[in-house]
């Protein structure tokens, strides 16, 4: 009897569950969607490296031209078919990339772009002086698209695996992956590549001639790196058994490594993610806002014909290796279809995402004047567009509008509220803007501490606690009344 209870109990206690998992196609969307712009253009000029089914549009291409080169059905579009943002669409999209639907370009200012090297760039000019087979080359670029601003490799070997047999269909181990990096962190700067700051280091300390000073260095950076760290030098000299000179010795030695050295390949021969390119362009003329995607320097993209009809070919043929082309040439096709179709998407979400702030802050975009900026969070733009709050910070992250005020980060206008006394809710950019007023005029002398700071707001009609406008003073980095005194 007690054995049916304890069946019984185990079937009662049983439960159901769903879990949401993001197709490759959803993941792919997600990953667009989180680059800026300098950062897209080197990932579809990878895609394009990668992916023969994939190809760019000559910058002369017209439809005559079009209609010449293919049998009029997936290719016959003209150039005006496409948006500003390089990928086709169809001629009646209503969600191009200009608010109020005004024609491209027309009265938009001049596209910046950065007139230095990319970071890629540089690395893959050092790739092309290596003898690699195809597959370590693209293991390679793959590796470098994944390297930071700093010089780290940002994901891990497993994560980098896994993305490689999402977007790419090439199956790889980890031991091929590190095969490849080591080959990479070879490269200049020194410690480029590395995956952490003690990889980094190890990386330039191995760069120098052997000799036993250097030997000393490695054995502090291996087994020592925590004290290192921490400045623990005596620690450090007593499991050596150096004396204080000789330590510091070692130690300065160190110090002069470069603990980012992809800024130092930047300050060289120049980064272009170092240069501010904002993702948005956008300008106020006669009281009306337009808007694009910034996408001057991406390429036009379309499916290959000629894959396509290589494909076709194939898909008739009886034998082993003509079912195996087919399948490769199918899976290159989806692959370059599935791509194009989330750059269309991430367009999209860009545009209703940019749209919806901006009719959330007409009043700033149409005056330029901060203190008009409303209260606004994430929440509020995903009601307004309907998508998911990750979606619309994916969206924000890293991002740049260009206006004719200045160049801001979307995320900068997204701020909390503040209630006044007349119970209006407003934003704490007006604050930030009366506290600068307030700080800019006082008597140099005198400066006005935290609490005559919020004595003078409260008569503006802002009751704040004094910590409140401590934090509010430290976010704008104005220093503390002692010493602001002249």
């Amino acid at each position: 009897m007690a054995s049916n209870g304890n069946i019984q109990s185990q079937i009662q206690t049983q439960s159901q569950t769903q879990q949401q998992t993001l197709s490759p196609q959803q993941l792919l969307e997600a990953k667009l969607l989180q680059l800026s712009v300098v950062e897209l253009e080197e990932q579809v000029r990878n895609e394009l490296g990668d992916n023969p089914a994939l190809e760019d549009m000559p910058q002369d291409y017209t439809q005559e031209q079009d209609s010449e080169s293919d049998d009029g059905q997936e290719n016959d579009r003209s150039p005006q078919d496409h948006d500003d943002f390089g990928i086709w669409e169809d001629a009646d999209d209503t969600d191009g990339g200009q608010y109020n639907g005004t024609a491209s370009g027309s009265y938009l200012p001049e596209i910046p772009v950065a007139d230095t090297l990319s970071f890629y760039d540089l690395l893959a000019e050092q790739l092309a002086e290596q003898e690699l087979d195809p597959r370590q080359k693209q293991i390679a670029l793959y590796l470098i698209g994944s390297i930071d601003n700093n010089g780290f490799l940002d994901k891990d070997l497993q994560a980098i695996s896994d993305d490689l047999a999402f977007y790419h269909g090439l199956d790889t181990t980890i031991d091929e992956i590190d095969s490849v990096l080591r080959i990479i962190q070879d490269f200049d700067p020194a410690g480029i590549g590395a995956r952490d700051l003690q990889e980094c280091l190890l990386l330039q300390i191995r760069r120098k001639p052997g000799t036993p000073d250097t030997e000393l260095q490695e054995l502090v950076i291996t087994e020592m790196f925590d004290d290192f760290t921490h400045k623990r030098w005596d620690r450090i000299g007593q499991r050596l058994g150096l004396d204080d000179n000789q330590v510091q010795d070692i130690i300065s030695e160190l110090v002069r490594l470069n603990p980012r050295p992809g800024s130092a390949m930047g300050e060289s021969v120049g980064h272009n993610r170092q240069v501010v390119v904002p993702d948005f362009l956008l300008d106020n003329y006669d009281g009306e806002i337009h808007f694009q995607l910034n996408s001057s320097n991406i390429p036009v993209l379309r499916v290959s014909q000629e894959y396509s009809d290589m494909l076709e070919r194939q898909s008739k043929g009886t034998n082993s290796s003509q079912r195996d082309a087919a399948i490769y040439l199918k899976r290159k096709l989806d692959s370059a279809r599935n791509f194009i179709e989330a750059l269309k998407q991430r367009h999209q979400t860009m545009t209703r995402t940019m749209q919806a702030i901006i009719d959330m802050q007409m009043p700033f975009f149409t005056e330029g004047d901060e203190t008009l900026l409303k209260p606004m969070i994430l929440k509020d733009i995903a009601g307004r567009t309907g998508y998911d709050i990750s979606t619309i910070s994916r969206v924000c992250s890293g991002k740049y509008v260009q206006t004719p005020y200045g160049t801001f980060p979307l995320k900068w206008f997204f701020t909390d509220g503040v209630m006044n006394s007349d119970g209006e809710e407003v934003s704490v950019k007006q604050i930030h803007s009366l506290l600068r007023e307030l700080t800019e005029n006082e008597d140099p002398e005198a400066p006005l501490s935290d609490g005559q700071l919020a004595e003078k707001l409260q008569e503006k009609g802002f009751t704040l606690a004094r910590r409140t406008i401590a934090k509010y003073r430290d976010q704008l980095g104005i220093p503390v009344a002692r010493l602001r005194k002249k």
